[in-house]
């Protein structure tokens, strides 16, 4: 009888997550799809008496006066900014969470590059801005993924350094004594068995170079490098505001982290599957 009880209040609650994760999502994309007078009427109807996708039209439409051109660019500014800034930073985090992990006695730098996260992002755009404009990256897809690597390198590294550690190193210590180097020990044994653990952090990084918002409206100017954050921020501007297309908007931004997740979902079974032996 426990067992059916605790069965029952485990399926709840992960209904209960469930419900809180698609929700909101739901009631954006009903919203996109609602004329303005569906959502301004009182009182408020769940569904809308008329379907319209002519948002969704318009945001993939490359047509003059259409969102779409605005909306496209910075969906591609994201996706090769976040893509960019999360490989660079995973190349650079490897060996650094390996060096951590398998020789100690650094922990200080370690504490110390996780302490970026304790100081408000605000106290580095004066250095930052003037580091980009004295390398002429204001306003490019290189200065962000630059800007981005600052925010994603420590982060990585530390989680990095952690699965590191529950790693064995047997394997290890015995492909040292085959005459394998540092390098070919990383990546021919360590790597393989840490697979599961890099899709997963590629992935938190990847969602936290997508999401980012501040240092993108700093340090953009126009739709040449603008991201997605600071596009939907701007589709908010003016006198009239169209909830419905901003809306629609949040549900297109949503598809790339989607197939994102998606992807390193299959990584991660991989991973796990294949793992690595020693023989």
């Amino acid at each position: 009888m426990k067992r059916k009880i605790r069965t029952i209040l485990r399926y709840l609650a992960a209904l209960v997550v469930a419900l809180s994760i698609l929700g909101p999502m739901a009631w954006l994309f009903l919203m996109s799809v609602s004329s303005t007078a569906d959502l301004t009427r009182i009182p408020l109807e769940w569904l809308p008496r008329q379907w319209d996708f002519s948002r969704y039209a318009s945001l993939v439409s490359l047509e003059p006066g259409k969102p779409g051109a605005l909306f496209l660019h910075a969906l591609l500014n994201s996706i090769l900014v976040a893509c960019g800034a999360t490989l660079v930073s995973l190349v650079l985090a490897v060996p650094a969470a390996f060096s951590f992990s398998r020789y100690p006695g650094r922990d200080g730098w370690l504490y110390a590059g996780l302490g970026i996260y304790m100081v408000p992002p605000v106290a580095f755009v004066l250095p930052l801005y003037f580091i980009l404009e004295q390398l002429g990256l204001l306003n490019t897809r290189i200065g962000l993924v630059l800007v981005y690597c600052s925010l994603i390198l420590p982060f990585l590294t530390w989680m990095l350094k952690n699965q590191f550690d529950t790693l064995p190193r047997d394997i290890e210590q015995a492909a040292r004594l085959d005459g394998l180097r540092f390098w070919q020990v990383l990546l021919r044994i360590t790597l393989p068995l840490a697979k599961p653990m890099l899709g997963a952090s590629a992935l938190f990084g990847w969602l936290l170079a997508w999401d980012e918002f501040f240092y993108s409206l700093l340090f953009t100017s126009n739709i040449a490098a603008q991201t997605l954050p600071v596009t939907i921020a701007g589709f908010t501007a003016g006198r009239a505001t169209d909830d419905g297309l901003i809306a629609a908007v949040g549900i297109l931004a949503s598809v790339p982290p989607l197939f994102i997740a998606i992807w390193l979902q299959k990584t991660l079974v991989g991973g796990l599957a294949s793992g690595g032996s020693k023989g």
